[in-house]
This record gives C-alpha cells, structure tokens and sequence, in this order.
C-alpha cells in the first residue's frame, strides 16, 4: 500500500464526514422526498423537448403533491420496484455468481489470477477489464465490481479499492472500448438525426468515435490505475477483515493439484459455453439475431443477443461452477444447488429492501420532467454565454458531465441534448462526430459519482460485505478522484485530438465546414 499523502488524508475525512449521512435506505427516502418537494415548487416550469422519434414536446415541471401526483405515486409504487431497471438483471446475474462462488469456483479461479498476474499489474488488470466490459452492457457491474474487491483481498491489499477499480473501469470507461458496443449505433443514429437539420444529407456511421475511443482505453486505463494506487487505496487505511461480512476468502492456502484440475475441467465446460454464445451471436440463422432488416447493421440484429446477456452470463457462471462442484464434491446432489442458490439470493435482502426505495426516487424524478427540462436550460445558458472554440467545446462538455446528475440514461439523455447542441455547435465548425465524442466523455466521467446511477445500490451493498461501516460517503469519496482525473485528463487527451485534427473514427473528421 501507498504511503498516505495529504489529499488521500482530506479524501478519508471527506469519506468520514459522508458516512455522517443516514444509512443508505434512509438517503434514497429523503431524496424520494426532495423531488417530491422540488417538484411541487416548480410545477408548470416547461421547455421544448426533442423526443426519441425526433418530434418537439413541450414539457413542464409537474408536481407529485397534485391529486394527479400523489395517485400516481401509490398506484406505480409496485411498478416503480419492479421495472427499477437493474432489479432483475443484478438478481439474475448473482444466482449464477453465488452458486459459482459456492463451489470454490471463482475462489480457485481468482487464486491462480493473481498468483499469475504480477501484483504491479493487477490494478490495471482490473480497471481495463472493467472498461472492455461495456462490451456485455451493464454486466460489469453487477460482475467485476465485488471480483475486483475479492482480488484485492486475496493479495492482501483493501478490497474496497480493488472495488473502485472496478467501477472506475466500468462506470467510469463506459464510452471506451476496442471494440463497436450496443451504445455506438444508437448514440450515432441520434447524432445522424440531429445533424441533418443542418445537413440533410450529413450522415453518421456507428464506428464514427471508434479510433478516440480505442486510444481511450489505454488512457482510462493508466490513469484509472494510479489513481488507485496512490490516492484512493492510501485514503482507505489499513483493512479490518473484522469489519468484514463477505463469506468467500481466498486466504486458504495454495491451489492444490486436485483444485487446478477441477478448475482446468470447469474451464473447458466454460469454452464450451462460449463457443455456443458466439454462435449465437455470429450466425445469422441464430434466435438471437434479428435478420428482419437487411439494411442494418451487424451490431443492430445483435439486439436479442444484447437482450439476454444477464441469463446466458448466468448460464456462464453455473455450468463451470456446477462442473467444479462435482469435482470437489462441494456438490453432492440437487439439494445443494437449490440451497447454494437460495443463500446467494439470502445474501441480496438488503439490496432488494434499498431497490425499492431507490426504484420509486428515479421514477419520481422522471415522471416529474426535472431532468429533461434542467437538460434544455443549460443548454439554453450555454448558447447564452457566447463562447467560441476549444473554450465552447468544453463548456459543452462539462454541461453534459453536470447532466449526468440529473438523468441517469447516456442514450436518453442524448435524445433530448443531441437535437440542442449538434446543430449549434456544427454552425461554430464543430463536426457531429467530435460533439458526439464530447459528450460521451463528459457523460462517463460523472457516471461513477451520479445519485442518478442505477447500480449505485448493489455497489455499496458490495462494498458493506467488506466493511460493515462502509456507506455513501466511503464509495463517492473513493470514487471522486477518478471522476475528476477522468474529466481533466480525457478533456485533455479530445482537445489534442481536436488541434491535431485527427479522425475521430472511420469518415468521421473533426471539424464540419458550415455554409450557412
């Protein structure tokens, strides 16, 4: 561990003092209530909203203390829970993970992780498999994000750092990736839409900020390892395992020959798996491709695929992890998968009790219109100010980090700004493809300390199995310094990239040269 430095010092007390806060549940309730509050106060407040389908709206403030709001309220109370949208995917995901867990599956697996990757390489190990996991959605948070805190455990290092290594890479290198991702055609065919009220012809190809993204991998990488390993494991002290509710150790002695064949066999049944997913994913006479389209791209009839990964990641995580168990007789019969399963779920009560309340605040302020409407004042504002150049390609870029507050959803939020800025900032020279880049940037750097963050719950469930103390304050405290490096030194690396004036991707140039 590194020696403390005076910001990892301010960093600990910032963490204390939001400790302070109520518990979690408590937070997510008084929240529920300023927006109820907030709402009622601005009611009738509107702006003009540009829809997914490309129609204006014009939508106001409306208040949850009406006899319309308050009926909505407890009638989509039961609703409010269950769509909250990563209730399923995270309680799916973890039966799988549980019962793999349980077996000594992932134990034997992470054992001969970190006793093949050099200790000096495991930070970066997991901040870069936390960004290459956009490529499966929104699974590396419910996946990477307690791996990365039981590495960090098993090298004896504060597994809570190894968590915020985690959900740097992943929440925080959302954008970033070596490959085309699900998010790449949806964000470019809103930029397409947007662009061609100034160009009707202007088109927008999914790879458009493909070569900025791959050498943001590289970027998010490195600076998402130091700021791990010399600012925030420093701020976190010295572990307490006592502290510490996780049932899984890895502090159990070397892999033995016994566990390294049963893992080998486990290993091959999970190549196996894969293998059947890349059909699926590959073959076009696959269910899980949608051919109705021949005009679409390839990463669109992914979709279905896309669509399940949370069931066949599942499925990914139990057929090793039943393998390895009849190996090692951890399992001897049915029985014990059903109880493995039923303690897995066992383990997520308290993040259930903290869904419930978090589904009904994010569903209060989206009923209510707040954020849209936040979204077009400040875009109004900025086009107020009167700035020029690299100067308005940054303010733009801090506006969308702002938003990132405020509304949670990075395709939601670019349906209703893309309409707004696109079209004001190609008549200033700027080209689609580098605004889309911006905001992208902006949008991911805020993602890790947003209240907005879907994940936000299950994160510091993760993070209280390793320290019973553990609380908001310790996670937005732990993950402020990457929020911050992300923004300086991305912004940075775009303005580069901007003065150079090279290709943000595949026919995807810098600059647009307005005639108008």
């Amino acid at each position: 561990m590194k020696k403390a430095t005076a910001l990892s010092a301010s960093l600990t007390r910032l963490g204390q003092l939001g400790n302070r806060l109520p518990d979690p549940l408590t937070l997510f309730f008084l929240l529920s209530l300023a927006v109820v509050v907030l709402s009622a106060l601005f009611s009738g407040i509107n702006a003009d909203v540009v829809s997914r389908s490309g129609e204006i709206e014009t939508k106001s403030i409306q208040s949850l203390l009406s006899g319309e709001g308050i009926r909505w309220m407890l009638t989509n109370a039961v609703n409010n829970f269950i769509q909250f949208r990563p209730l399923g995917p995270v309680l799916t995901v973890m039966i799988g993970i549980g019962i793999a867990e349980r077996t000594g599956f992932i134990v034997t697996g992470l054992k001969l992780l970190v006793t093949s990757v050099p200790n000096s390489l495991i930070t970066a190990t997991i901040v870069f498999a936390g960004v290459m996991s956009s490529m499966v959605a929104d699974a590396g948070y419910i996946v990477l994000t307690p791996l990365g805190a039981l590495v960090f455990a098993g090298v004896r290092r504060h597994p809570l750092a190894g968590l915020a290594a985690a959900y740097a890479g992943v929440s925080g290198g959302y954008s970033a990736n070596l490959i085309i991702t699900g998010l790449d055609p949806m964000l470019a065919g809103l930029t397409e839409q947007a662009a061609q009220a100034i160009d009707p012809d202007y088109l927008v190809n999914a790879a458009s900020n493909w070569y900025f993204m791959v050498a943001s991998v590289g970027l998010i990488t490195v600076i998402g390892t130091l700021v791990t390993d010399y600012v925030v494991e420093p701020s976190l002290g010295v572990w307490d395992s006592s502290m510490s509710s996780n049932n899984s150790s890895m502090d159990q002695g070397d892999v033995t020959a016994r566990e390294r064949k049963a893992f080998g066999m486990s290993m091959i049944s999970a190549i196996a798996v894969m293998f059947i997913l890349a059909v699926l994913a590959l073959s076009s006479a696959s269910p899980l491709r949608d051919m109705s389209d021949p005009d679409v791209s390839f990463i669109t009839t992914l979709q279905p695929f896309f669509s399940s990964i949370e069931i066949l990641i599942t499925i990914l995580f139990i057929i090793p992890g039943l393998t390895y168990g009849r190996l090692m007789h951890t399992i001897k019969s049915d029985k014990d998968i059903a109880a493995m399963g039923t303690d897995a779920m066992a383990s997520m009560g308290s993040y259930i009790i903290l869904a419930f309340v978090a589904g009904q605040f994010v569903a209060y302020f989206n009923w209510s219109n707040m954020g849209p409407i936040l979204a077009v004042k400040g875009a109004s504002l900025l086009s107020d100010i009167g700035l020029s150049g690299i100067l308005l390609l940054l303010a733009f870029l801090v506006v969308s980090a702002s938003m990132n507050i405020f509304v949670g959803s990075a395709s939601a939020k670019w349906a209703f700004m893309a309409p707004v800025f696109v079209p004001m900032l190609m008549m200033m020279g700027f080209s689609p493809e580098l605004v889309q880049a911006a905001y992208r940037v902006g949008d991911s750097c805020t993602n890790i300390i947003s209240p907005l963050m879907p994940y936000l719950p299950i994160i510091i469930v993760f993070a209280e199995r390793y320290d019973k103390r553990a609380g908001v304050g310790t996670l937005l405290s732990a993950m402020l310094p990457y929020s911050i490096a992300f923004l300086i030194g991305w912004s940075f690396m775009l303005v580069i990239w901007m003065v150079l004036g090279l290709p943000l991707g595949p026919d995807a140039p810098s600059f647009y040269q307005f005639s108008g």
